[in-house]
C-alpha cells in the first residue's frame, strides 16, 4: 500500500475533516484527496511516471503534500528544493537530479522557469512501498549538498516512530513551522499525522510570535534550538495557553539543559529527538510520558536497530562512546548519483552518522559530539559539546561553538568562539571549567564575535566557526 492511501481512507471515513490549515484556508481530507487525484492525473499527461523526478520551490505550501502524496501513487519521486540557497546552488542541486518537473509557489516562479528539466520516462509500472519517494539534499556545511534517497517505506517506519513518541492521535492537531524542504518540517510531525488522519498546522515560513499564538490549538509541535529560544524569548511565552499542548520535540544538533528546564517549567514535556536526513530522521527519542524524567538524554532506540561503534569497530560497552550507527527502514537507500559516499556511509544497511554517544545500563542514549568535530589534542580525544554545556550556563553568554585549533606542540587546541548577552571576559569563562573538567580540555583562548555563522537551517556552521577562529589565532 503507497502512502497515498493514507489521504485516500481519510477522506473515505471522514471527508469533512481538517487534514491541512494554512492561515485562513483549510483543506479537508476530502478536499485533498480530490487535490491528489488531480496533481497525479497532471503528472501521467506530462509523460512523469515511476522513478522520474518531481520539485517544489519554495516555502511552506499544501501543494508540498498533494505533490509528495501524487509522487507516492505513481512512484516518482519527490524534491524539495532548498529556497535558501543560491541560484548557482539551486542550478547544481537540479542539474544533479534532473527533475521533469518543477512546481514553485509565486516567489519563486520566475527562478524556476529558468531551470531545465529532465526528459519523464513515462514509466506506467505500479508503485511500492519500497521504491525511492523523496530526494532531500543535506544542507551541505561540510561541502556539496548530498541527496539522501528515502524509500516510501522509510516515511512508513519514520511515521511509526513519531506516532510513538508524541503519543498521536487521530483527534490531534499538529503544528509544523520548519521548513519542508528538510526532513524535520516533513516528516517529524505532518506525514505522521497524515499516517492516522490526524490534523496539520502549517505555518509558511517560521515566525515567533506566531508560533506562540498557535500552540493553544495544537496537541504537539516540533523545533529546533534556534526556533525554540526565539520562541521562549517572546513576552507572551510565559502566559500562553499551553493546556492542550501535550508536549514540544526537538531535533537538530545538542540541546541546551536550561532550554529544556524553560519548557519544563510551564509543565510541558520537551522531548528528543535524534536522527539525521538518512534515518527520516527517526532513530532515537524520548517520549512524551518520559522526557521529564530523562532530561539530558536523546531518549531510547525506537523502531530500528542501534550499535554504538568504537574507533577500533568494536562495539562500544556501557557508558563508552562510540559512533553511532543506524540500520532499519528508515534508513536511506543510498545518496543520489554518489556511490562512493553511499559505500562510506553504508555497511551491511547500517548507516554510519558521524556521531558520538554513550549508553546506560536503562538504554538512555547521551549524545556526545560529531566525530568531525572531535579534536584530538596530545593523543586525547576532547569533545567540544562537554565544554560548551559548561560555558553556556554563564549568564552573559548569547551564545557559543568550541573549534578546534592547530597547535605545534598538542597537534590541536580547543577555542571558544563566543557571543556575549553582557559583560564577560575569557578569564570568567576559564575559571566555570576549573574542577569541572581535566586541565587538557580547557581551551586555550576564548574569541568574542558578534553573531557566529549558521546555515540554511539555522545550524551553527563548525566549519565556518573553526575557520575563522584559524584565521586569529
Amino acid at each position: 500500500m503507497t502512502i497515498d492511501r493514507w489521504i485516500i481512507d481519510a477522506a473515505a471515513t471522514h471527508p469533512e475533516k481538517p487534514a491541512l490549515s494554512f492561515g485562513d484556508d483549510a483543506l479537508t481530507y476530502g478536499a485533498m484527496a480530490i487535490a491528489v487525484d488531480n496533481i497525479t492525473a497532471e503528472l501521467r499527461a506530462k509523460g512523469i511516471g515511476r522513478g522520474d523526478r518531481v520539485a517544489w520551490y519554495g516555502l511552506n505550501h499544501p501543494d508540498v503534500f498533494v505533490l509528495l502524496f501524487a509522487c507516492a501513487r505513481i512512484g516518482a519521486i519527490f524534491v524539495p528544493l532548498n529556497w535558501r540557497l543560491a541560484g548557482d546552488e539551486i542550478a547544481q542541486i537540479v542539474h544533479d537530479c534532473g527533475p521533469a518537473a518543477i512546481y514553485a509557489d509565486d516567489n519563486f516562479v520566475d527562478k524556476a522557469a529558468h531551470l531545465p528539466l529532465a526528459k519523464p520516462t513515462g514509466d506506467p509500472a505500479q508503485a511500492h512501498t519500497d521504491d525511492p519517494l523523496l530526494i532531500v539534499y543535506t544542507s551541505g556545511s561540510t561541502g556539496r549538498p548530498k541527496g539522501v534517497v528515502l524509500a516510501q517505506d522509510a516515511v512508513i517506519a519514520n511515521a511509526a516512530m513519531s506516532v510513538a513518541a508524541h503519543g498521536l492521535m487521530p483527534e490531534d492537531t499538529v503544528l509544523n513551522v520548519l521548513p519542508l524542504f528538510h526532513v524535520g518540517g516533513l516528516n517529524i510531525l505532518p506525514t505522521p499525522a497524515f499516517s492516522i488522519g490526524a490534523s496539520v498546522l502549517l505555518h509558511p515560513a517560521f515566525d515567533p510570535a506566531a508560533m506562540v499564538r498557535d500552540l493553544s490549538k495544537v496537541h504537539a509541535a516540533i523545533t529546533v534550538p534556534t526556533v525554540l529560544d526565539a520562541v521562549l524569548a517572546q513576552p507572551e511565552w510565559e502566559t500562553a495557553d499551553l493546556s492542550r499542548l501535550r508536549c514540544l520535540s526537538i531535533g537538530s544538533t545538542d540541546v541546551p539543559v536550561e532550554m529544556i528546564r524553560r519548557v519544563h517549567d510551564r509543565g510541558v514535556p520537551l522531548l528528543q529527538i535524534y536522527g539525521a536526513t538518512e534515518t527520516a530522521p527517526f532513530a532515537i527519542y524520548q517520549t512524551h510520558t518520559d522526557a521529564m524524567q530523562t532530561v539530558g538524554s536523546i531518549g531510547r532506540a525506537g523502531r530500528c536497530d542501534i550499535r554504538l561503534v568504537t574507533a577500533e569497530g568494536a562495539d562500544a560497552e556501557i557508558g563508552q562512546p562510540g559512533e553511532i550507527w543506524v540500520r532499519g527502514a528508515n534508513t536511506l537507500l543510498r545518496y543520489w548519483n554518489d556511490p562512493e559516499q553511499t559505500a562510506r556511509l553504508l555497511t551491511d544497511g547500517w548507516f554510519h552518522t558521524g556521531d558520538v554517544a554513550s549508553r546506560n545500563a536503562e538504554g538512555q542514549y547521551f549524545f556526545t559530539d560529531r566525530i568531525k568535530h572531535i579534536i584530538i589534542s596530545g593523543g586525547e580525544n576532547i569533545y567540544p559539546a562537554e565544554i560548551e554545556r559548561l560555558l553556556r550556563e554563564h549568564p552573559a553568554i548569547a551564545e557559543l561553538s568550541v573549534v578546534g585549533v592547530p597547535d605545534p606542540k598538542w597537534g590541536e587546541t580547543p577555542v571558544v568562539v563566543a557571543v556575549r548577552s553582557g559583560a564577560v571576559e575569557a578569564p570568567d569563562l576559564m575559571a566555570m571549567l576549573d574542577g569541572a573538567l581535566a586541565r587538557y580540555k580547557h581551551p586555550r583562548s576564548v574569541m568574542f564575535i558578534d553573531a557566529l555563522p549558521r546555515n540554511a537551517m539555522g545550524k551553527i556552521s563548525t566549519d565556518a566557526v573553526r575557520k575563522l577562529a584559524r584565521q586569529n589565532i
